[in-house]
């Protein structure tokens, strides 16, 4: 078993990220092959919630353990986990040999329906589009501004290098909101990483994701 330093991996489907900085200090392990057995401490319980639920309805094994200063801001916390848990993604998936690349997701959460929409494609982009005016501004769980969702998302897809599209088609309560969009990403993701019996090599024209 082998570990690294913001890029490693223990073994063909799963990684070990570390990641420390002057405002956080972050381990993520993630299996892509799990149950969605989850493992979330990262000092921000709307987040831990929510990384749960990630785990949870991708079947993606997760452990994330997290400090840091946030007796300032809980952005830097977030945000590096995000980044963390891309990582962990790009070197758990390896060169993407076998997968089903895309993955499609419509989920409901009572009156909150969001869509996501995953490509493994190596090329990293977000669109985030249809969260109601003034969601950015809530204060979720004393602690999770509503503008961390789209950052999230953001940073798990650079890192990742995935192609990411996600969309609140409705919604009014602002934790129905970013719940919804959560799990639509699990089960695109659960989607998008599972081996495809059918795929010969790696699933791209081109040879390469």
């Amino acid at each position: 078993m082998s570990t690294a330093n913001e890029a490693g991996a223990v073994s063909a489907r799963s990684a070990r990220i570390e990641r420390a900085t002057s405002e956080s200090s972050v381990l993520v392990e993630l299996d892509l092959d799990g149950t969605g057995r989850t493992d979330i401490s990262t000092s921000v319980p709307f987040y831990d919630h929510m990384l749960t639920a990630l785990g949870k309805h991708s079947l993606i094994d997760l452990t994330v353990r997290a400090t840091g200063d946030t007796h300032i801001d809980v952005h830097h916390t977030v945000e590096d986990v995000a980044i963390a848990i891309g990582e962990a993604l790009r070197v758990a998936l390896g060169d993407k040999s076998g997968i089903s690349r895309f993955g499609d997701a419509l989920v409901p959460l009572d009156e909150a329906l969001a869509q996501a929409v995953v490509d493994v494609s190596g090329r990293p982009y977000l669109v985030h589009t249809g969260e109601p005016a003034g969601q950015e501004y809530h204060l979720i769980g004393g602690h999770f501004t509503g503008s961390l969702t789209r950052h999230v998302f953001e940073s798990i897809a650079h890192h990742a290098g995935i192609c990411l599209h996600i969309r609140v088609l409705s919604g009014r309560d602002p934790h129905h909101i970013v719940e919804a969009q959560f799990k639509a990403l699990a089960r695109a993701l659960r989607a998008a990483v599972a081996p495809d019996a059918r795929v010969v090599g790696i699933p791209s024209t081109k040879g390469a994701l």
